[in-house]
């Protein structure tokens, strides 16, 4: 008990001003500080040359996730002993997959620097209000996780293996990364690792996500409410970074609301931890960030607190000549310190008065 009452005071902010919408988020300046737009750069590029040659074993990682059996896992561990040493570079090249269900998603970073090839080789996601789950649907249960590894749910589904029913042989089972949301009683799909047993990490995301969105399609009843299915699972859907895409998209009425917007590289493996190949954008910054003209409307407003926190952003991109000449940072501080990670993407609404407005806020957390 103490050590979820840490972790839930680990997890979760009461005071009213550390959130406070009328002014920058709280670790903008922290990001700030420590990434260069050219570093993100030169990272997404060793990132996918990586992950060409990085083996790791997927499939018994995702079966261990389903069945909650890290014993062989532990022991190979054991015999490789620990490191020698530390590598000093500024790219996570994810040697080892996390144990057990802490920091199993893929997380994001503030898109910084606008990739040239955007409009070619990166798709975007609309993200609603929520918090980030961990999904795990085996031996007829389905469990919600955070991403420090926290079980919040367990209850049935009609995801494969995820209930008493489809789940006979034990070998159905499945592992998505959602955002649920509260208010709408719904899991979002944003990413699935894992359908019916069959692990996707190791496939680019394109691919993940026209996997996702067929399979879902063949499941009767996963989008409705039911007593076998207590919850609805949506999925997202993807669209094009074209400019004109993205003018559509922030023109759209979806039926939910919106928090922002995920950018993924056409070609990123499905990888737990933060990585620069998944960038993260508000859409008021849509228009400044990636200097295109978007529509007017309540979504792409600007809030007042806006001003302040884009002119970080965009004052952090014009540095980036600077920043690298400087050398201030060690590729090893960097790399350790500078991970900007989303658990949550959701909104939390407070008035301070009676007459006053509701804002909205991310709450986002690393």
């Amino acid at each position: 008990m103490e050590e979820l009452n840490q972790a839930l005071a680990s997890s979760f902010a009461v005071s009213p001003d550390l959130n406070s919408t009328a002014a920058p988020h709280p670790r903008l300046a922290q990001y700030k500080s420590k990434y260069s737009s050219l570093e993100q750069a030169e990272r997404r590029r060793r990132l996918l040359e990586l992950q060409k040659s990085k083996r790791l074993d997927y499939v018994n990682h995702a079966r261990r996730l389903a069945e909650d059996d890290w014993t062989e896992a532990e022991r190979e561990e054991e015999e490789e002993g620990e490191d020698a040493g530390k590598e000093d570079m500024d790219v996570d090249v994810g040697k080892k997959l996390p144990k057990r269900y802490a920091n199993q998603l893929m997380l994001s970073e503030w898109l910084i620097d606008v990739p040239p090839d955007l409009e070619q080789e990166w798709i975007l996601v609309m993200c609603p209000m929520g918090k980030r789950a961990l999904i795990v649907a085996s031996r007829g249960s389905t469990a919600a996780y955070t991403k420090s590894g926290f079980c919040v749910n367990r209850f049935p589904s009609l995801l494969p293996g995820g209930n008493r029913r489809n789940s006979a042989t034990g070998k159905d089972y499945t592992i998505l990364d959602c955002i649920y949301s509260e208010v709408n009683q719904t899991y979002y799909i944003l990413d699935v690792m894992c359908w019916r047993g069959h692990p996707v990490y190791d496939c680019q995301t394109d691919f993940r996500f026209y996997w996702l969105h067929s399979k879902i399609q063949e499941e009767e009843g996963l989008a409705e409410k039911s007593r076998i299915n207590p919850f609805k699972f949506v999925g997202l859907q993807s669209f094009p970074c074209t400019p004109e895409s993205l003018c559509e998209v922030l023109a759209m009425d979806f039926p939910f609301e919106i928090d922002g917007l995920l950018f993924y590289h056409k070609q990123t493996h499905y990888s737990p931890g933060s990585t620069p190949l998944v960038g993260w954008l508000r859409p008021y910054m849509v228009s400044d960030i990636l200097r295109m003209t978007v529509p007017a409307n309540p979504l792409t407003t600007k809030p007042d607190y806006a001003g302040h926190q884009l002119q970080q952003i965009i004052e952090h991109k014009k540095s980036k000549k600077l920043a690298g000449e400087e050398g201030c940072l060690s590729s090893k501080e960097v790399a350790e310190n500078g991970r900007y990670e989303l658990e949550h993407l959701s909104t939390l609404r407070s008035a301070e008065s009676p007459n006053s407005q509701v804002e909205r806020a991310s709450q986002m957390e690393s």
